[in-house]
């Protein structure tokens, strides 16, 4: 009854920014700031790009919100779409030849050995998701790591709940086969 009622009043906050009340932004920002961040930052591994990303991503929204139509999608699908593309937008930016301290935003007083180990976590994750279609991989992380219930991710993703039910359930049986046959040859090696 309580997401009812949020629902219920995101959905009038955006109609009324639609209006010329951005003053009810706030509402929307503060009811998708902690979704939008996290699905970012793992996108980055970097929290103030993220942020970065963050602003940019709910400013375009606000200077864009007349474009959004719940007849074609969810917000927060529309918001997502836009959060995704900030962040490829980004990535294309980054000139091949910067200073990899300045990519990663290490400074002389970050701990680089929480962010190291991170890193570490992160790519091991990327590594196995590798063995993933895109479109599966892009399913497992929104599913996973975003919490996004599949009727949103369709709307992200611009195919239906059932084909993303579909292509999770997939990606979780290749990936728990991976799981095993690398399990499996870890106990031949060491028996």
């Amino acid at each position: 009854m309580e997401t009812e009622k949020n629902n219920d009043e995101i959905f009038n906050a955006v109609r009324e920014c639609q209006v010329g009340k951005l003053d009810r932004f706030g509402l929307i920002y503060n009811a998708y700031y902690k979704r939008i961040y996290e699905f970012i930052y793992y996108k980055s591994l970097h929290k103030e790009t993220a942020e970065d990303l963050v602003s940019k991503t709910f400013f375009k929204a606000m200077e864009r919100i007349n474009q959004f139509d719940p007849e074609r999608a969810e917000f927060l699908g529309w918001l997502y779409a836009i959060a995704r593309n900030n962040v490829r937008d980004h990535y294309r930016a980054l000139k091949a030849d910067a200073n990899i301290e300045d990519i990663l935003g290490m400074t002389d007083g970050a701990d680089l050995e929480i962010d190291s180990h991170n890193r570490l976590m992160a790519e091991k994750i990327k590594g196995l998701l590798k063995i993933l279609k895109p479109e599966q991989r892009e399913i497992v992380k929104l599913r996973i790591w975003s919490d996004l219930p599949f009727k949103e991710i369709a709307a992200i993703t611009g195919t239906s709940p059932a084909r993303c039910k579909m292509a999770f359930h997939r990606a979780i049986m290749k990936l728990r086969e991976e799981a095993a046959l690398l399990i499996a040859s870890l106990l031949f090696l060491f028996t």
